[in-house]
């Protein structure tokens, strides 16, 4: 059974009452016959589903599984999807408006489940009939106290979940090979499976055959979309990545499940030689905020600007960190997608610059967009105050 927190559990609650309330109203169409043509699935929480193949309507429990979609359905990503909910457009503005400039049509996505109301453009999305709702494994506390799978069901509707952010080194290959039987895109979500092993296996072989000293590090988690101190990562995640790049993660024994909190005092004890944050463009949630806004196109300039505000928070008062201004903050996006080994990569530069001299995560992801997605890669993903010249 998977762990949330109350936040987490309460967003799965609104998004599965937007689910039903657009579901609602679809013919129903179970019977026999039309049951006998589908194929089953098996889900991320091993729950066998049966689906028509492949689909042509999908409803997306979060748009950035965008992220995935467009390198299977890259000529046109937005083809099948007939709704979403509004995260990737208040989450990652600029990707979604990258996305944007190329396919027009993707802000005539009904949208659903936004911090304004909650629930899906009816009008426009019943009338889409979904062939399947992919969901995130968060929501499953609310479907089982619900019994939505079953009303679901009763229309007709498949739901699979998936998994990006819980356990993502676990899960996110499963979640792919999943999305790429649902599409008929077996073949290029192998060809992307493969591409991101190799790309991990550039960190973790190097790591396993030389042994480096791992610097302690605390991950401050989405820094910037509250001023509160100090979320983290306990051993998933982000806080695994920084296990997988060489590094320590403080808060591995202290957070017991995926996401947690830390306090001030705990992480000066801990005085870690790294501090990463992870953050993004949150102007939807905090205006003017302290977060940075890294990602596709980011100003550096003015990314450094930012990130050198987390220097002066109490809870890095005295840290090893202060005496290198080993301050970094990288895309938190990276933590809920199948781009992870971008990061992995990027925090085993930070962690050991010496030993990873020749890897090159920018190009690595340049590789991914030009292998795979449809818009071209755009830098600004990661931004460090860290002089490689002063040492440890």
């Amino acid at each position: 059974m998977v762990t949330f927190d109350r936040r987490s559990r309460a967003l799965a609650a609104v998004l599965l009452a937007g689910v039903l309330s657009l579901c609602a109203l679809a013919p129903r169409n179970a019977d026999a016959a039309t049951d006998a043509a589908r194929t089953e699935v098996t889900d991320l929480l091993g729950r066998k589903v049966k689906v028509h193949l492949p689909v042509r309507r999908v409803i997306l429990g979060e748009g950035r599984q965008l992220y995935l979609v467009a390198a299977l359905d890259t000529q046109n990503p937005i083809e099948r999807i007939v709704g979403w909910r509004k995260d990737l457009i208040q989450s990652d503005p600029d990707t979604y408006n990258a996305y944007r400039r190329k396919f027009p049509d993707i802000a005539k996505i009904p949208t659903f489940g936004g911090f304004e109301d909650g629930t899906f453009d009816i009008e426009q999305a019943i009338s889409q009939r979904p062939d399947v709702i992919i969901l995130n494994i968060e929501a499953q506390h609310a479907t089982e106290d619900a019994r939505y799978i079953e009303k679901l069901d009763a229309l007709g509707i498949p739901v699979v979940y998936v998994d990006f952010r819980n356990n993502p080194i676990q899960n996110t290959e499963p979640t792919m090979r999943l999305f790429g039987q649902l599409f008929g895109k077996e073949q290029r979500a192998e060809a992307f499976i493969d591409f991101r092993n190799q790309q991990i296996h550039r960190v973790t072989d190097v790591i396993e055959k030389q042994h480096p000293a791992r610097p302690d590090v605390f991950i401050e988690r989405i820094g910037g979309y509250t001023d509160d101190c100090c979320l983290s990562f306990g051993n998933e995640n982000f806080g695994l990545f920084v296990d997988m790049a060489g590094g320590n993660n403080i808060a591995r024994d202290i957070i017991p499940t995926t996401f947690g909190q830390l306090n001030p005092e705990q992480v000066i004890v801990a005085n870690p030689a790294h501090v990463v944050v992870t953050t993004a463009n949150w102007e939807a949630f905090a205006p003017g905020g302290h977060w940075v806004g890294v990602g596709p196109g980011a100003d550096m300039n003015q990314a450094r600007k930012k990130i050198a505000w987390y220097t002066r928070r109490p809870a890095y008062a005295g840290i090893k960190a202060q005496d290198r201004q080993a301050f970094h903050a990288i895309w938190h996006q990276f933590y809920n997608s199948p781009y992870q080994f971008v990061a992995i990569q990027q925090l085993a530069k930070w962690f050991h610059p010496d030993l990873f001299a020749d890897l090159d995560p920018e190009a690595s992801f340049r590789e991914l967009h030009e292998r795979f997605l449809p818009v071209p890669y755009e830098s600004g993903y990661f931004v460090s105050l860290h002089d490689p010249e002063v040492k440890p």
